[in-house]
């Protein structure tokens, strides 16, 4: 993956020059029934999370179900429970940092939604496909099955919506189930769309931004979270920037490729 460059906050006034692996910049806080108090605050950092820029918003989900959920780092949904589930020994999972928060050796049922308004078009379809093969070509404990319907009965639904491009961590030895992509994405090439939805994928199966710790892909030097006590380093995979990682928290439209040799290190060592 290469020219890795963007602002994950400011996708909806820089698209058509930059594309954000981590957007959020169409969510708006809708009073959604949470709210961000200091102990919320607290609670993101103590799971190695940055609360900069934090959000709450409803989710609508295809199946017509709604989600409260608080927006964290542009593109990861947290609900309160789920939030309030975590910790630091137990909470979510890096690139090349590893806590327990995983999900458990099988086959992942993969949904690309086709239904209404949320279906996704062609080219979301041919990039999810394509994302989905550059897992199941690395022979991992865990793999992807996916089916394109107007079903929401699988372990990940893609769907297209009018909000933000957005996933989540999993929890209970399952992925999170629900990645959305911004409707923005519409006219972006498959190239482009495979390494967002590799990305999106990354986040649902425990995956954090490699440069967590400065967002160095995105021209800032703010850390995400510390990584705290529980974080493991996976051996031979580096401490630093990695600049062509898959999992960067930001990246451009010339982005091209797919995983880079540390994440598949990562991900073999994880699954």
């Amino acid at each position: 993956m290469k020219n890795l460059r963007s602002t994950g906050f400011l996708w909806s006034l820089m698209l058509g020059i930059i594309l954000s692996g981590c957007t959020n910049d169409t969510i708006d806080e809708a009073d959604p029934g949470l709210t961000i108090s200091k102990q919320v605050i607290e609670k993101v950092v103590s799971v190695r999370l940055n609360p900069d820029g934090m959000t709450t918003d409803r989710l609508v989900r295809p199946d017509g179900t709604e989600e409260d959920v608080y927006v964290i780092e542009g593109d990861i949904a947290m609900s309160a429970e789920q939030l309030a589930e975590m910790s630091i020994y137990d909470g979510i999972t890096s690139e090349q940092y590893r806590t327990n928060n995983l999900v458990n050796p099988g086959v992942i049922q993969v949904i690309g939604y086709t239904g209404g308004s949320n279906g996704l078009t062609l080219n979301m379809q041919t990039a999810l496909l394509q994302a989905v093969n550059e897992y199941n070509n690395l022979n991992l404990t865990i793999r992807f099955d996916l089916t394109f319907a107007p079903s929401t009965n699988g372990d990940i639904i893609v769907y297209k919506t009018s909000g933000g491009s957005i996933a989540g961590f999993p929890a209970n030895g399952k992925p999170y189930k629900w990645i959305a992509l911004s409707d923005s994405f519409s006219s972006v090439s498959v190239s482009v769309l495979k390494i967002l939805l590799m990305h999106e994928i990354g986040h649902s199966i425990g995956l954090r931004h490699t440069d967590w710790f400065s967002r160095q892909s995105c021209g800032q030097n703010v850390s995400e979270g510390d990584a705290g006590v529980g974080a493991i380093h996976i051996p031979g995979t580096p401490t630093g920037f990695d600049p062509d990682s898959i999992m960067l928290a930001c990246f451009t439209f010339s982005t091209n490729g797919g995983f880079n040799a540390n994440d598949i290190i990562a991900l073999q060592f994880l699954y």
